[in-house]
């Protein structure tokens, strides 16, 4: 276990879809001061964990808490302690970028002098101070996806969520968002993070979960999960061997 307080926490989580089992009795808990890799093929019930903590969907049974707080019974609470950036930024499109940092300010409700100043340090940080006055819908997805993750960092969150935060960046913004997410991680936030690049969870995270068909199958360190994967050495052959993806790997093979 990573040393800081557990600020993530499932309890035998479960979601049901009418018959399908989405998240079946997943049970797992991120400390402040680690990067968490939550990874799973397509379908595995990745982005329903992730809405379950952040508040987007109700689990059928189970429990969840966010910084301390039960997301079901204390919902405004860890809310506000949390930060979420979404595979797909769903940004307000006729605002401007700082619009939409004072108004996310404002929701949090931090005091005007604190808004303005947080949001113009992200916009300078994420490189979008001269296009901050273009409506987002002028962005490109690299650009609304840094957005997304400034609007996720002005209330200076405890806990940091995020689906998938490099897919459509360039090499520079990616390594920057990495950059960011062990900043945070090293200042006491729990940061928790999927993604399909397993390169990108080799390196930057302390501990990754496997999640597949439901069913969270694997949690550790990188050495622990080499154990488990019958020594495999990187990420990506452990992962193809105990989500059984090493029948695909083998027909790739033969392909080339």
């Amino acid at each position: 276990m990573f040393p800081g307080h557990p600020l993530i926490e499932t309890e035998h989580l479960i979601k049901r879809y009418g018959e399908k089992t989405a998240v079946d009795d997943v049970s797992f808990s991120v400390s402040g001061g680690e990067i968490f890799g939550f990874l799973g093929p397509n379908g595995a019930g990745k982005t329903t964990t992730i809405k379950i903590l952040v508040g987007l969907l109700q689990p059928t049974s189970g429990v969840v808490k966010v910084a301390g707080y039960d997301v079901l019974r204390q919902p405004l609470q860890a809310k506000a302690a949390c930060g979420y950036v979404p595979d797909e930024p769903n940004l307000y499109p006729k605002l401007t970028p700082r619009e939409l940092l004072r108004f996310v300010g404002d929701l949090y409700g931090l005091e005007s002098s604190l808004v303005t100043r947080r949001s113009e340090e992200l916009l300078r940080l994420f490189g979008l101070s001269e296009a901050a006055n273009d409506t987002i819908d002028s962005y490109s997805h690299g650009m609304k996806q840094k957005t997304s993750l400034a609007a996720a960092l002005v209330h200076d969150p405890r806990v940091l969520i995020l689906d998938e935060p490099t897919v459509g960046l360039d090499p520079r913004s990616a390594r920057l968002i990495k950059d960011i997410l062990r900043q945070m991680a090293d200042r006491g936030a729990a940061v928790m993070l999927s993604t399909h690049i397993l390169e990108i969870a080799q390196a930057m995270c302390d501990r990754i979960g496997i999640i597949n068909q439901g069913k969270l199958i694997a949690v550790g360190t990188m050495e622990e999960l080499r154990q488990l994967g019958k020594g495999e050495s990187s990420l990506e052959d452990i992962f193809l061997s105990l989500t059984g993806g090493v029948e695909y790997a083998e027909i790739a093979e033969v392909l080339q």
